[in-house]
């Protein structure tokens, strides 16, 4: 591989995926005010595939400025409840309320992947996912909470669909990597194509 390439993220599910894609990377995560940044699109009624759009290329940017000839790739997963964008939830009560108002309800699950280089966007993509979530009862939702709230704190919604979290669910429509947070198979697309990795 001649152009390297650098995940601008902390996650270790993303870094996990593209590790057991054989796509070689370093991680520098992204020091970016995200909260402050989606409280300035939210006011501006920005659409939530913006907003996950937006968060991912800030990321890519503010690495790619300290590293421009790699391919710097930035991420962002929004959850987007009846035009409503829902954040990780601060106590396990706002994860209870979270729950209780998606169960037997469709939602969307946004994830969006920005790759930066020269200090200009050269690809982008956002993955939608549908989920419509089972009937859960309150009893099973605070047991769910409380088994794994240190894991579901991190998680936009929650849940995390590949623990627990799969029992929450009905059906999902869409590509199972956009639900871990990444559109893998759109960006190994793209590395391929661009001769960044094999093919």
């Amino acid at each position: 591989m001649s152009v390297p390439i650098i995940l601008a993220s902390g996650s270790s599910i993303r870094a996990q995926l593209l590790r057991n894609a054989g796509v070689p990377f370093t991680v520098e995560t992204a020091r970016v005010d995200e909260d402050t940044a989606k409280r300035a699109l939210l006011a501006e009624d920005a659409p939530p595939r913006d907003i996950a759009d937006t968060l991912a290329e800030m990321k890519a940017r503010k690495v790619s400025d300290k590293n421009p000839g790699a391919m710097v790739l930035g991420c962002d997963q929004v959850l987007d409840f009846d035009g409503e964008l829902l954040s990780k939830p601060e106590t396990p009560q706002d994860a209870l309320a979270q729950l209780k108002a998606m169960r037997g309800k469709r939602h969307m699950l946004l994830s969006a992947a920005v790759i930066y280089q020269y200090g200009e966007p050269i690809w982008r993509h956002v993955g939608q996912v549908r989920l419509r979530m089972r009937m859960s009862s309150d009893a099973y939702l605070r047991d769910y909470i409380d088994r794994n709230w240190d894991s579901i704190r991190h998680a936009v919604g929650a849940y995390k669909l590949e623990e627990e979290g799969v029992r929450l669910f009905a059906t999902i429509d869409g590509d199972y990597f956009n639900v871990l947070g990444m559109p893998l198979l759109e960006l190994l697309n793209f590395l391929a194509v661009k001769g960044v990795i094999d093919q």
